[in-house]
């Protein structure tokens, strides 16, 4: 096989370790198999089955949606792992330990763990292993060294196909589905649902935004072939919300129980929905008792999401969002009229060349 890599250095330091990553498959070049990973993880003792997964997938809100549910876990008194992509400044967010990135060493040493095992799936495969797998196996790994009680894994892109996918979710989030990575995936919704609902394992939860017939369709199906349960928003769990200063007040209906009060410091409706979709998640991950009202309020007060409708100045108010596609760019839109008063309102706008829009 061609495009081998040199081992990194023996006290091989973050930046070195960093290039060693970049230098591999990007994360936009995409080759639909899971035989490299699991080759991968199959040398390494398949570290994604010793603690159970909360797995997310979707178009829009699954990283803040991770991060709302590893919050909720952690108030319930569990250790967690979180994955998550991509990285707003340090590629050491995409793998975080109870809440917190893991430091530079910790990721070096997570990286020569695993990379001597690189070259050997190498040898037996057409393709490199790329970035995106390696760094989901060494999450796995340092996930499994911790312990973890339970990890919060977002998919790449896609779903079937995805390096994440290895992994068995006892409970499967789908965010809100619409296009984006149509050359990818589609460019129709409901053709990228059956691409998503690959992460819908035998058995599992399946805790759904509200979506389009044509998509929840597709979930149903895939539900029904495996045995799998869903709830959806907007009929098993539901949310309130008004604007409030510095983010939103939200009433919960949840899976177990009604939460009042509940101050969310992000900006949006968008991101209540999110905020009830992690609820019921993790509701639906620790059994069958309420979570306490509680113990919601503290979690989701503490809640950060980075380049999410981020306030990074005041006096001129300045706000960064990632959004990256239409439906992503339909709530920073709506968010910005509830929760802002810009006179005059200012938009700087980058797109990628390969977007249609």
């Amino acid at each position: 096989m061609s495009d081998s890599h040199a081992m990194s250095p023996p006290g091989a330091t973050y930046a070195e370790v960093e290039m060693a990553l970049l230098s591999r498959w990007p994360e936009t070049r995409l080759e639909p198999s899971l035989d490299r990973i699991t080759a991968l993880t199959d040398l390494l003792g398949d570290p994604q089955h010793a603690y159970p997964v909360i797995h997310l997938t979707g178009t829009n809100g699954k990283t803040s949606t991770a991060r709302m549910v590893d919050t909720l876990l952690r108030g319930s008194g569990l250790r967690t792992g979180r994955f998550t992509s991509p990285h707003v400044e340090s590629m050491t967010e995409r793998i975080s330990i109870d809440g917190a990135p893991l430091p530079e060493d910790a990721f070096v040493t997570a990286y020569q763990e695993i990379e001597p095992y690189l070259a050997l799936v190498e040898r037996d495969s057409e393709h490199p292993v790329s970035f995106f797998e390696t760094v989901v196996a060494m999450a796995f790994s340092v996930f499994t060294d911790a312990p973890v009680d339970a990890a919060v894994v977002e998919v790449g892109m896609g779903g079937s196909w995805d390096a994440t996918n290895v992994a068995d979710g006892t409970v499967a989030v789908i965010t809100p589905i619409s296009v984006d990575h149509a050359r990818y995936l589609g460019d129709r919704p409901q053709v990228i649902a059956v691409e998503k609902a690959g992460i819908i394992k035998p058995g599992a939860t399946v805790v759904s935004a509200a979506q389009s017939p044509e998509v929840a369709q597709v979930i149903l199906d895939r539900a029904t072939e495996v045995g799998a349960t869903v709830l959806w928003e907007g009929v098993d769990f539901g949310v309130e919300q008004v604007p409030a200063l510095g983010g939103l007040m939200a009433h919960f209906r949840g899976l177990r129980a009604e939460y009042d009060e509940v101050f969310l410091p992000l900006y949006g409706e968008h991101q209540a929905r999110n905020a009830v979709l992690a609820l019921a998640a993790v509701e639906a991950f620790v059994g069958q008792d309420p979570l306490g009202a509680d113990l919601v309020r503290e979690a989701f007060a503490e809640v950060t999401s980075p380049g999410r409708l981020e306030v990074i100045r005041r006096s001129p108010s300045i706000v960064l969002d990632a959004a990256h596609n239409p439906h992503g760019a339909a709530a920073v839109a709506d968010a910005l009229q509830e929760s802002f008063t810009f006179s005059p309102l200012i938009g700087v706008v980058g797109v990628m060349s390969d977007k249609d829009y």
